[in-house]
């Protein structure tokens, strides 16, 4: 008889013991999964901050004006995309630019130009060597006395495919003088991983749409091999250390684990 009744009052603890470890293998399991889909968020966009304004504002506080821009996930190489851009005229004519390579002309017609670029790479903030930001200086010229373009840029991770992350204004270019240069001045926020990048520059004709010319990595190597990466990858390394804030699936454990600490306690007393 006292071997029965002590098999019943049993019962209750390995049923509560039974219904923690059930409890924190679904907590974990849904941390786990909250943290999983949080990271394929991330994956499936690029946000930048963009600065622009003409060649005298750069290095100063004075850019015509900022964007925050939202881009599809980065395409690389290996996931079957074609190495080749689309201009913004492709959704209503479907027309495709030129592929991007050696053999490209600088030019669609001779009659635009790309006469100078300048690229500075700034913020590291992990110190390794690798940047979240962008400093794009180009100066483009053209035949004619006046012309309006805009410049659309892009970034190749690796030799994948090219992944636009900026567009200018409209931009009055001025024959060949040099007075008219822009700056596009570029944090990547999210969306990049750490690797060689390289830069292609385009421009387009601001009424039509049409391109005009281009200067990517096979014609100057200050477009070849920028060490970059994400602001969210570029952070610095932190010691580990026990604090009594934070949240997540740790925090979940530590609670249940108490919660099972009191409830064994119970049952012992009232065994006792």
């Amino acid at each position: 008889m006292r071997n029965s009744y002590a098999r019943q009052r049993g019962l209750p603890l390995i049923v509560q013991a039974a219904f923690l470890v059930i409890t924190l293998v679904l907590s974990l399991g849904y941390a786990s999964m909250v943290s999983a889909e949080e990271n394929s968020a991330e994956a499936e966009t690029r946000v930048s901050i963009t600065r622009k304004g003409d060649g005298g504002s750069r290095g100063t506080d004075a850019y015509a004006s900022t964007s925050t821009d939202e881009f599809p996930a980065l395409e690389q190489a290996g996931d079957g995309s074609s190495n080749q851009s689309v201009n913004k005229s492709q959704a209503v004519d479907g027309a495709r630019k030129p592929t991007v390579g050696g053999e490209q002309q600088a030019s669609a017609n001779g009659d635009f130009w790309i006469y100078s670029v300048d690229v500075r790479l700034f913020n590291d903030n992990d110190a390794d060597g690798f940047y979240h930001g962008i400093d794009l200086l180009f100066d483009a010229d053209t035949v004619y006395a006046v012309a309006d373009v805009y410049a659309v840029t892009y970034l190749s991770l690796e030799g994948g495919p090219w992944n636009e992350y900026a567009v200018s204004p409209d931009i009055t270019l001025f024959g060949s003088t040099s007075s008219d240069d822009y700056v596009l001045v570029t944090e990547l926020l999210t969306g990049y991983p750490r690797g060689s990048y390289d830069l292609l520059l385009e421009l387009y004709d601001a009424d039509t749409g049409d391109y005009l010319a281009s200067l990517g990595p096979s014609e100057s190597s200050q477009l070849a091999d920028l060490p970059l990466e994400d602001a969210n990858r570029d952070v610095p390394e932190r010691p580990v250390s026990i604090t009594r804030g934070g949240g997540g699936a740790s925090n979940v454990a530590f609670l249940i684990a108490l919660l099972g600490m009191v409830l064994l306690a119970r049952q012992h007393r009232r065994s006792a």
